[in-house]
C-alpha cells in the first residue's frame, strides 16, 4: 500500500497502535507523561491516547521540551540512513523512470520539501543528483558490454542525446562515447620523476590532473597508464606538468601540506564523496573507513568506502592513504603498504620551512 502524505491524528494514532513502520519518518510520537518521543514503530507500550502529541519530526518534539526514546532512537543518524537506504533502493528499481519528490515522498509518507531535507543531510546530494549518478552507473556499464551510445543512452532512460551529453563531462570526466572507447580521441601528458617513494608519475588532460601513480620503475607506471587509457593519444612531457609535479614533490618532502591542483578524473556520486571526504582529512591525520563513512551520512558502507578508496586514480591528490582499519592496521593500498606506511610516518612529522 502506499501511503501519502498528509496524515491526520487519527492516521498517525492508528500507525502508531499497529506500530507500522512504514510511517517511521513521517512524524514522532511525544508521551505527555514521560517527556519522551518515539518512532510510530516503537516496541514499547503503547501510552494512552490522551497523552500523546505528534510532531512533524524529532527537531519539533526537542524544542517543545521532549527527549528521544532510548529504545528505538527516533533521532539518530542511523534512522533517517534507514529511511534514506530504502528511498535508494527505490531509485534503483525504478532506474530510468522520471521520478518526482512527491513520488519518493509517498514510498516513506515524507512530504517532498522533508524529503529532500533528510536525504541530501544524509546523502550529501540531492534525490534527483542520486538518480542521475545511477543512471550514469547504468550507462557505463551499458558501454562497457559494447552497447552503442545511442542504444545505451535510451536504455537506461536518457529521452535525448543532448540531456546526456550536458552532464556526462562533469560526471563521467568524459563524454560517453570516449569513455566507451577507452579514452580515444584524448590527449595525454605525463611525465615520470624520481621521488622519495620509488618512481611518480603524473598525467592529466587539457582539463586537469587525470593520473598520479608510484611505483618501482618508470616502465611499470607507464604501462599502467597505457592500461588506463588504451585508446588514448599519449605523450610524454618535460614542461606543460612540470609545476605540478614540483607542487607534488614538494608535498611528498613534507613542504607543501595541501595539494589544490586541478582534476579530470570519473567517478559515481559516491566516489565523489568519498574522494571528497579524503581531502578534507587534516594532513598529518588518519580516518578509518567506518569513520569516513559515517561522515558521508552512510554508516553501513564502510566496505563501499574501501572500494572507492581502492579505485582513486590520482595517489596523494586524493590522499586516500590517510583511510585505515578500524584498529589502526594499514588496509589496503594500490601502491603498496610500505609506501602507505612510508607517508603516513611523514605526515606525521612536523612541516619542514622551504
Amino acid at each position: 500500500m502506499t501511503i501519502t502524505p498528509p496524515l491526520n491524528d487519527t492516521d498517525r494514532w492508528q500507525a502508531v497502535l499497529n506500530r507500522d513502520a512504514r510511517y517511521d519518518g513521517a512524524f514522532v510520537t511525544a508521551v505527555q507523561t514521560t517527556h519522551i518521543y518515539c518512532r510510530p514503530s516503537c516496541p514499547a507500550r503503547h501510552p494512552r491516547r490522551e497523552h500523546v502529541t505528534f510532531y512533524q519530526n524529532p527537531l519539533e518534539a526537542e524544542k517543545a521540551g521532549f527527549r528521544p526514546c532510548k529504545r528505538c532512537s527516533p533521532n539518530t543518524q542511523a534512522f533517517e540512513a534507514e529511511i534514506v537506504e530504502r528511498l535508494c533502493a527505490y531509485i534503483s528499481a525504478h532506474a530510468g523512470e522520471r521520478l518526482t519528490l512527491a513520488d519518493m515522498g509517498a514510498v516513506v509518507s515524507l512530504s517532498p520539501q522533508h524529503l529532500q531535507r533528510v536525504f541530501k543531510r544524509a546523502m550529501g546530494i540531492s534525490p534527483r543528483q542520486y538518480a542521475e549518478a545511477r543512471r550514469l552507473e547504468r550507462l557505463k556499464a551499458q558501454l562497457k558490454t559494447g552497447s552503442s551510445v545511442t542504444t545505451a543512452l535510451y536504455e537506461v532512460g536518457y529521452s535525448s542525446s543532448s540531456r546526456l551529453y550536458e552532464r556526462a563531462p562533469d560526471q563521467m570526466g568524459m563524454t560517453p562515447a570516449v569513455y566507451q572507447q577507452g579514452g580515444q580521441g584524448m590527449t595525454i601528458l605525463y611525465t615520470v620523476v624520481d621521488c622519495p617513494l620509488g618512481s611518480l608519475l603524473v598525467a592529466a588532460t587539457e582539463r586537469g590532473v587525470c593520473f598520479v601513480s608510484l611505483g618501482d620503475t618508470p616502465t611499470d607506471l607507464e604501462t599502467e597508464l597505457r592500461t588506463e587509457f588504451p585508446a588514448a593519444d599519449i605523450y610524454r612531457d618535460t614542461v606543460y606538468l612540470n609545476g605540478w609535479v614540483q607542487t607534488i614533490l614538494r608535498h611528498l618532502d613534507g613542504h607543501q601540506p595541501h595539494l589544490e591542483l586541478p582534476l579530470d578524473v570519473r567517478a559515481t556520486a559516491f566516489q565523489w564523496r568519498v574522494w571528497q571526504a579524503l581531502r578534507d582529512i587534516p594532513y598529518g591525520e588518519a580516518r578509518s573507513y567506518q569513520q569516513i563513512a559515517n561522515a558521508i551520512g552512510q554508516p553501513t558502507a564502510a566496505r563501499a568506502v574501501g572500494s572507492a578508496c581502492a579505485r582513486n586514480p590520482v595517489s596523494l591528490v586524493i590522499p586516500c592513504h590517510r583511510a585505515v582499519r578500524e584498529d589502526g592496521g594499514l588496509g589496503g593500498y594500490r601502491w603498496g603498504l610500505s609506501r602507505k606506511a612510508a607517508l603516513l610516518e611523514r605526515e606525521r612529522q612536523p612541516i619542514e620551512p622551504e
